[in-house]
């Protein structure tokens, strides 16, 4: 059974004049993990001065058996990498992600100046020994579909949860997988959850082809079958079993927002 990488994403809240001065603060984080920043927002309409740093990082840790086990040992390692100060705190874990929040600025100061909170996530792609044996499904047969400019990517990531701040940090780490750059257009309740819906910008595929690249990028199986809705395609991941806390489920749109008829591009 080959062994299997799991991918950290760090989301910091970090108090910060401009996008200099938050990068600024967590470039020790970035070189203590050996990672690479994926996304800087300003979330200053929540708290004033306040921006999110997402981090990307490969754990020590890799998958030989159960996934669950690993996940969680490797969002652990990451606490004990930050140092002795830090307690260890409850790791949440749900296929193919575990996750947990610190939340004390007086211990994350030291690690990220000004440091407010920071969520750690590890990511597998799924299960190994859960996997089916032929993970890509042929894809449906193109249709027409309107030009390259007009197909744009919007992803909603359905979070457990009671606090917006929390549902948004989870919706941006999983973002950061598909786009180097997305916005948060609305959050809205669903039920027992909090909503999050991102525009991921546009593409030049196809939207079955969009939507196939983005999944790839996810790293994670248990996708539904692709959908099209008219002009439109649409492909869901969820939890199963619903967790308490944490991601629940995932919907992907490729929207056509032309109506140009779709060409391969040149």
């Amino acid at each position: 059974m080959a062994e299997e990488d799991l991918e950290l994403l760090i989301t910091v809240v970090v108090g910060a004049d401009d996008e200099q001065q938050a990068r600024d603060a967590c470039a020790g984080l970035v070189r203590r993990v050996d990672g690479r920043v994926l996304q800087v927002g300003d979330c200053s309409d929540e708290e004033p001065g306040c921006w999110s740093v997402t981090i990307g990082a490969t754990s020590g840790e890799q998958v030989t058996h159960g996934v669950a086990g690993a996940l969680a040992r490797s969002v652990r390692a990451f606490v004990r990498l930050l140092g002795d100060d830090f307690p260890m705190p409850r790791v949440a874990c749900e296929p193919p992600t575990a996750w947990t929040v610190l939340d004390d600025p007086d211990v994350l100061d030291p690690v990220v100046p000004g440091g407010e909170r920071l969520l750690v996530e590890s990511w597998a792609g799924g299960d190994p020994d859960r996997r089916p044996s032929e993970e890509v499904r042929p894809e449906p047969a193109e249709v027409e579909t309107p030009s390259p400019t007009g197909v744009r990517l919007l992803l909603r990531v359905d979070v457990a949860t009671e606090r917006r701040a929390g549902a948004e940090w989870q919706a941006r780490a999983v973002a950061s997988r598909v786009a180097n750059s997305s916005s948060i257009t609305h959050v809205v309740p669903h039920g027992h959850l909090l909503s999050v819906h991102i525009d991921l910008g546009s593409s030049v595929d196809s939207p079955t082809t969009a939507l196939h690249t983005a999944v790839e990028s996810m790293g994670q199986s248990g996708w539904s079958d692709l959908e099209l809705v008219g002009d439109s395609a649409v492909i869901r991941w969820s939890a199963t079993p619903e967790p308490v806390t944490g991601i629940v489920g995932l919907e992907m749109t490729a929207v056509v927002t032309s109506t140009s008829v779709w060409k391969e591009p040149e």
